[in-house]
């Protein structure tokens, strides 16, 4: 099986949106994971890390700011005002956006299988 392309993904076009506003805020240690056929969750996963607190929250607050631009619905949030961990979940795609050592805790990446190259989502 080919791994998947951004241009063929069924959330490629929020998926495309969340990476330019993960960027711009500087966020790091962007990863996307494929979720098609793993789960009925979502079509895809985002995990990202501020550096603290605030970064976390500003990144969190531009990516529904953008999202609710680009026509999308209004995305469900969880983890406002701690900004320890932040999920925005839009139907489509969750993005976590973490504090470093949060996200070195959970390691949703492992859980997911983003460790298998062949399995993440090419953008």
């Amino acid at each position: 099986m080919a791994p998947a392309t951004a241009a063929d993904h069924p959330a490629a076009a929020g998926v495309t949106l969340a990476l330019q506003v993960l960027e711009d805020m500087k966020a790091e240690d962007i990863t996307v994971i494929d979720l098609v056929g793993k789960t009925s969750l979502a079509d895809a996963m985002i995990i990202a890390s501020g550096t603290v607190n605030r970064h976390v929250g500003a990144i969190a607050d531009s990516l529904v700011e953008a999202l609710k631009k680009a026509g999308e619905p209004t995305p469900k949030v969880e983890g406002v005002p701690a900004c320890d961990w932040v999920l925005i979940d839009t139907g489509d795609i969750i993005i976590h956006v973490f504090r470093p050592e949060v996200r070195q805790f959970y390691n949703l990446e492992k859980m997911w299988g983003a460790d298998r190259p062949h399995e993440r989502l090419v953008g």
